[in-house]
Parts: structure tokens; sequence; C-alpha cells
């Protein structure tokens, strides 16, 4: 999703400082500690050290079910498949059928006019085309995007342009790597799963990893989503074809071993190790903590990439120079300051790593702002009933000017309060509440009641001022 789970896992990795590596033995042992104590029911991890690869899993499939989550499990991976985006990019660059400076529309004629026709591949890559969160999230929830193929829907980018223009700030966008998707698609004449299929999975031995299309696999984990403090099993619904390469992938930790050991090996393989140190290197001015389908912390001399897709979580992360990696994946996606998943997912990224895990209490902000609104819904029930208790008070306002004001305005500022909630705090956290119903369910339905009971009460009060005082029995 969404800028929430990107930034999350940003803290994760930019909050550790070195500390010597983790053994095997103790990494397992933090996990095991750390489980049943997050809201993850099950977690797999795939360490890599030396081109060495150690995978384990640990914890269960779906919560209660007591099926074993193993390294072969097979887990959403999210946004880490804009790495492979990226990586199939970075081939077709170096097979000359496309130059990174080249304006997007040389190979989607949709983009030749209007204010994406300036957006290069490069921005696209680095996030500085201009598209911004909100429009990379804007068919979550959408089931026609299910009807749309990769050059149709970037024709459909193309119609609505960038939201800035083109290469002036840096926005982490979906819509940049859905069009990325179908130019591979267009170049190279084979869909964008059967692409990386023959020209990623297949030479690195990733023989149990899949590009999602269609139904969801039936022997991955079952997803969980945030539920009031806990998490509940979520059924993953079919996979369109525009998320593919922003966040369609579905791999093991076993795969996602070799695959990040491909990125430490400095070979040349499938593609040449001078085009990797490229990919993992600041991209231009307004990119400088994202390389080419990477995001980079120079401090740690580290590349990570996190994943979010509903019900799954997953982190990346590799230090070229010191030889070491590490993936995590979780059935779970962590709630809004409850039903934490990150510190365990950091916890095991940090040691693996052999960085300092620290919880810095960052969930208390989230904590305080999900209270804030799962409060109000039986707020504005209680003043409901207060509203009725005191109708005759409410009748008196209608004897004075200031009375009707304090009437009425209440009615205008819960319709604002109502559009607030609705419209303008979903894109705070990078969508629509449509994004967020699908994300964080319990959130979205405390901001739907509320949006609902906020202006229901203002209305009641109104009608009872307006309502007529039953006579007393007997004065019929």
């Amino acid at each position: 999703m969404v800028a929430f789970g990107w930034i999350l896992g940003a803290l994760a990795v930019l909050t550790s400082s070195l500390s010597p590596v983790a053994g095997t033995a103790e990494l397992d042992a933090f996990i095991q500690a750390e489980l049943p104590d997050s809201a993850a029911p099950g977690l797999a991890y795939a360490r890599v050290e030396d081109g060495e690869i150690v995978a384990r899993g640990f914890g269960e499939q779906l919560k209660g079910s007591g099926d074993e989550v193993t390294a072969d499990t097979l887990f959403p991976i999210g946004s880490v498949t804009k790495s492979f985006t990226a990586l199939a990019i970075m081939q077709l660059v170096e097979a000359d059928e496309i130059n990174l400076d080249d304006p997007v529309s040389k190979y989607l004629p949709a983009f030749a006019d209007g204010a994406g026709s300036k957006i290069t591949l490069r921005q696209l890559l680095n996030h500085t085309s201009g598209f911004s969160t909100v429009q990379g999230n804007s068919q979550h929830g959408n089931a026609d995007a299910s009807q749309f193929g990769l050059v149709e829907y970037a024709g459909e980018l193309a119609k609505a342009g960038p939201a800035r223009t083109p290469g002036t700030a840096w926005e982490y966008s979906n819509a940049n790597y859905q069009i990325l998707g179908a130019v591979m698609e267009r170049v190279s004449r084979s869909s964008y799963s059967d692409y990386v299929d023959a020209r990623i999975f297949e030479p690195l031995g990733m023989a149990n990893s899949l590009v999602a299309v269609g139904d969801f696999p039936a022997s991955a984990a079952t997803g969980h989503r945030p539920w009031f403090g806990s998490v509940r099993p979520a059924a993953s619904g079919p996979q369109h074809r525009i998320n593919a390469p922003a966040g369609g992938i579905i791999s093991s930790a076993n795969d996602m071993g070799r695959y990040v050991a491909m990125w430490l090996n400095g070979k040349d393989d499938v593609i040449s190790a001078a085009t990797k140190a490229a990919m993992l290197a600041p991209s231009g001015p307004a990119s400088q903590s994202y390389g080419l389908g990477w995001a980079l912390d120079a401090a740690q001399g580290t590349a990570y990439h996190t994943g979010l897709v509903p019900g799954f979580e997953t982190l990346a992360s590799f230090a070229p120079a010191k030889g070491t990696g590490v993936v995590v994946l979780v059935n779970a996606n962590g709630g809004l300051g409850f039903a934490d998943t990150w510190y365990l997912i950091g916890g095991v990224s940090a040691q693996a790593m052999g960085q300092d895990h620290k919880d810095d209490g960052s969930r208390i902000g989230p904590q305080v702002a999900y209270l804030s609104i799962a409060l109000l819904p039986p707020l504005f029930i209680l003043f409901g009933f207060i509203s009725w208790k005191g109708r005759s008070g409410l009748r008196r306002k209608r004897e004075s000017s200031g009375g009707r004001i304090s009437l009425w305005l209440p009615v205008l500022a819960m319709g604002g309060l109502a559009f607030f909630l609705l419209v303008y705090l979903p894109q705070m956290f990078g969508g629509s509440i449509a994004t967020l119903r699908i994300y964080q369910p319990d959130f979205a339905l405390c901001l739907i009641a509320t949006a609902i009971l906020a202006p229901a009460w203002a209305i009641l009060r109104l009608v009872l001022a307006h309502s007529r005082e039953a006579a007393p029995i007997g004065n019929c």
C-alpha cells in the first residue's frame, strides 16, 4: 500500500545500528520468543551470508490451523516485486532494446501528448515521474480493474497525467511500475508473467515462484488483517494483471534467498555486475535515497524494499559490501499502532544483518490516532442519547438567532468532518477509503461509522428542536 507500510518498513531499517551478526540459532530463538507476541501467525526468512543461504519457517500458515510454515511456503512479496520489474527493465537496457533516458512515449504512444510526454523510463524507475502515491493506489478495491491489460491501463494513467512536474520530486507510486510493466510487454512481446518466469525465475532456480494473475494460489499461506487489536484471516481475492509489476509476485523464503544471493554475488548472470551496482546507487538529484527498484540507506550501506499486500508484509534487505542479506515474510499486515508485526520483522532483519534492534516507541503516535477514531462512534451515540434527554432545551434554542445558529452549525461541521474522514484522511495514508478497507478494515470501519453517526447526531438535534412537545396526559 500504501505509504503507511512503506514508512513503517523504512523505520524498521533506519533505526538500526551496527552490531555483531547473530548466529542462526540466536536468530531462531529471537523469532520463537517474539512470534507469539506479534500479530503474525507465521513467519519465514532467508538469510544470506558469503553466498550461503539459510532459510527457516515458523508458526502457522493459518491462525489456529496447526499447518506449519516452512521455508517453501508461498507468500506474496508485495512491492519487493518492483525490484524484479526494475531488473527486467535493465535486462532490456543491456540488450539495447530500450534506453533509460528515452521518453516513455517512445514505447507507449498514449504518452505522446499531455503532461506525461516528458516522463522518462529512469523517472519511472526511481519514482520521480510525478505520479502520486494516491494515483498508484487508485484501483485498490476496484473490481473493474480486472478487465484492464497493462498497456490499456497505462493508457488510462497517461490520460490522467502526473500530479506534478516530472523530475522535480520523489514520490513513491505503484503507477510508475505499472507503466514499466506495460513497456516490458510492448518491447519483449510477451506477458509480464511469462517474461519474469523465463528471464528471472528459471535462471535463478526460483522454481516455486510465480506472478499471480487470476486466482490466488491455494497452496500459499493465508493472510491476516488487523481487527480491533488482533488479526483475523482474510481470503485473498483474484489478482489483477495491472498490479503484477508493482506487487504481484508470490515466492518462498528459499527462492527469495536465491534472489538476494544474486544481488550479492558480484557476478555477471541475469544482468551484469556493473548494472547491479548502478541499480544500487542514487539515481538522480531528486532520488538520493532510491536507486532503480531499491531504496538505499547510505549510513548502513544497505539496499532494501518493503512489501505490503492485504494480509501480508515483507522486508528484503542486503549489504553488498558485507555480503549479507535477509528476506522476512509474514502472513499478517500490522494494524495502526496495534496488532504489531514490524517489531518482529525489524528484529529478524536487524539481527540477520548485524544491526542493533531498537524499539523507539514509534507505535505510540499511531495508537493514539487509532484510538481517537475508534472512540468516536460510541461517543456520537452517547451524544445522541444526551440530545434526546435534553430535547426540551433544544426546542428553546429556536427562540433566538444565536440558538438557531447553534442548531444548524453542527450540521455543517459534522458534514465537514465526514468529508475529512472519508476523503482527506485516507489520502494521508496514500489511498482512498476503499484502500483502507482492504488493508486496515477495523480502522476504516470506525471512519465510516463516524462519518455516518456524526452528521446523524447533528440532524437528530435539529429534528428534536423542531418536534412538538407531547401534550400532558389528560389535556388532549
